[in-house]
């Protein structure tokens, strides 16, 4: 029997659930309502449109005609969905609002900035750094105008990597965070010194400043904190995103205790036929076994994949994440999988960490970079319970390291772990062995 999907969003998990269930049942009705002109986009690719190293079109990974035409989906843009009811939904499009029936629906509507209530926010040059038409704005208010000195509020990845990008133009940037340290949610200290360290060297840090207000005739000129005045001709505000739960809510799905959509490993939620994915609902941490809520692109696509597969009959679990994540500041990597120290503790572990210092390379072979890595290990087990890195070449480590874990290794499996080995490539002792050797088993 023919069915009708409706999907509202059309980002990486809306686009990825709408072409399963096109794949799987290509007579089905899949309807997808995006509120922006871009399909398929790529948010995490705005700081690299702002440095110049990517044109703007790119951010979108597939255009809509491939959408539309290879896969049959009837994909409506600029179509902002603004009521949910029970098998319907109520459509803002440019001709006016039409209504649609639905008989499985998926929320894929993402995240949205968090923007402080902030005297000054309607001054020109003032943006956030959330999906594609920010990098747009951005990159056209710095052709229009002489901008030399740009001001970034927050200190977690979006705003490295768009202090990042600011840098790389030649700008001078000041990085403002309320908190005692850059990434304090996502990493321990002793990463997080490296990173200060290294974004002291190329920009004004200030760490444990309040925000009060943006000054400017019309457009933003200074940045006021409790410990200062900062000159700014631009201004992004980087300060965490929240989960687009409102229309879930009228709709009487469950909210879990992150706050995002509440589903189960098919990507169900509590009401019947209604599925969620990608930045807007919570998962399982795979160690810890707890709800979580880590908005992250390949989960989101995979979540997407998934909830299309259960709704076409395909039966397929989305199992958890680790938070598996890589940023990078100008040459300086980093990264995680798993629990940090100071969450392993939170959680009940008892633990033991180890901090080392390691080369990329051997010492004789041209070319080596310093990388460091901290292990976390529970005291009990000897299992490995995360692994966070910085420096260089850090992704193997860390992508290794998340295969582990995903695994179940124990640091003794970690030691034994056949890695490859050549000069150019990696030391003998590869730094992950290496840290695994450290920790002892």
């Amino acid at each position: 029997m023919k069915r009708t999907v409706a999907i509202i969003g059309g980002g990486a998990a809306g686009m990825s659930a709408a072409s399963r269930v096109k794949k799987l049942r290509p007579e089905w009705d899949v309807k997808v309502f995006e509120a922006t002109e871009w399909v398929s986009h790529a948010p995490c690719g705005i700081p690299y449109v702002v440095e110049g190293l990517s044109p703007r079109e790119k951010l979108m990974h597939y255009p809509p005609e491939v959408f539309i035409k290879k896969r049959g989906i009837d994909l409506h843009m600029r179509a902002e969905v603004i009521e949910v009811e029970q098998g319907s939904l109520r459509v803002r499009e440019g001709d006016g609002e039409h209504e649609y029936g639905w008989d499985y629906l998926v929320f894929a509507n993402g995240a949205s900035p968090k923007v402080p209530a902030l005297e000054g926010l309607e001054l020109e040059g003032v943006f956030t750094a959330d999906l594609p038409p920010d990098a747009v704005a951005i990159t056209e208010y710095m052709e229009k105008h002489d901008v030399r000195d740009v001001v970034i509020l927050g200190t977690g990845y979006i705003a490295l990597e768009m202090a990042e990008a600011f840098v790389a133009r030649g700008k001078n940037v000041t990085l403002i965070g309320r908190s005692e340290r850059v990434l304090r949610k996502t990493f321990d200290k002793e990463i997080t010194d490296i990173v200060e360290e290294k974004l002291r060297e190329n920009l004004n840090l200030r760490l444990e400043e309040l925000t009060l207000r943006f000054e400017g005739d019309g457009r933003v000129e200074r940045v006021i904190t409790d410990a200062g005045e900062y000159r700014a001709d631009l201004v992004v505000i980087a300060t965490g995103i929240k989960p687009n739960t409102k229309l879930a809510r009228e709709l009487g799905v469950r909210i879990g205790e992150t706050g995002a959509i509440w589903t189960n490993e098919r990507m169900e939620t509590s009401v019947e036929n209604v599925y969620a994915a990608g930045d807007v609902a919570e998962t399982r941490h795979l160690i810890t076994g707890r709800r979580v809520w880590i908005p992250l692109a390949p989960a989101g696509n995979k979540m997407g994949y998934v909830a299309g597969s259960n709704i076409a009959g395909r039966e397929i679990h989305f199992p958890g994440v680790l938070g598996t994540s890589v940023t990078k500041f100008l040459d300086l990597e980093i990264g995680k999988t798993g629990l940090t120290e100071a969450e392993a503790v939170k959680e009940g572990y008892d633990v033991r960490t180890a901090f080392i210092k390691a080369g990329t390379n051997p010492h004789y072979y041209p070319g080596s970079k310093p990388i460091w890595l901290k292990g976390v290990v529970d005291n009990e087990t000897n299992r490995l319970l995360g692994v966070q890195a910085v420096g260089a070449r850090i992704l193997p480590r860390i992508d290794g390291a998340a295969a582990m874990l995903t695994a179940g290794f124990t640091t003794k499996d970690v030691f034994f772990t056949d890695l490859a080995y050549a000069p150019p490539f990696a030391p003998v002792w590869d730094p992950l062995i290496v840290l695994a050797r450290v920790l002892k088993f």
